[in-house]
């Protein structure tokens, strides 16, 4: 299982990580089109690469293919919308705001899967981007469609630990690759 290869290449002062991953993945609420589109799409937003390689494979079992694409779809769309948005946000001149953005975003009216599911995962990869503005508008949209604080909660809950765990492990490749070169 490639939660297994992820928690064992953890190293022994991320043992919070590794309880945590499975955790968040191994005994979450959420049904499995939210959870594992919700890790998709945060081991994406991560970039870091043995964390997308060891996720992606079971997130592909575990969604039909119409989820698969929309996580990876949230995953894009809000890799640019979180710096857009993000961008304007913290601008000190207010006038960026009443500026059409302009920017395609035809997927988020039409994700191929519920709603919910895409504000979920769209939600998630905002943690991660870490865009303010997004997370508010799409944890607005996620109450108004009844969504509890809890299931907001649990994705970015994922989203926490998925990108720590890829920053973890992505730091401990450089640093081996730093003791080979010496």
């Amino acid at each position: 299982m490639a939660l297994d290869e992820l928690k064992s290449a953890l190293p022994d002062y991320a043992k919070d990580l590794k309880l945590n991953l499975g955790s968040v993945i191994g005994n979450s609420d959420l049904p499995q089109q939210q959870l594992w589109g919700t890790v998709l799409a945060c081991a994406i937003a991560s970039r870091s690469p043995k964390v997308l390689r060891e996720l992606e494979p079971e997130a592909k079992a575990n969604l039909s293919a119409e989820a698969y694409t929309a996580a990876k779809s949230a995953a894009a769309i809000m890799a640019m919308n979180n710096v857009f948005y993000r961008t304007r946000h913290l601008l000190s001149d207010p006038e960026y705001g009443t500026l059409r953005a302009g920017l395609r975003m035809n997927v988020i009216g039409n994700p191929g899967v519920e709603k919910v599911d895409f504000e979920l995962w769209s939600l998630a990869v905002s943690a991660v981007n870490g865009c303010g503005q997004c997370l508010d508008s799409h944890e607005q949209v996620l109450r108004k469609a009844d969504v509890s604080r809890e299931t907001i909660q649990e994705a970015f809950k994922i989203a926490a630990v998925i990108q720590a765990v890829g920053t973890t492990l992505d730091a401990e490749a450089v640093l081996a690759e730093a003791l080979v070169a010496e």
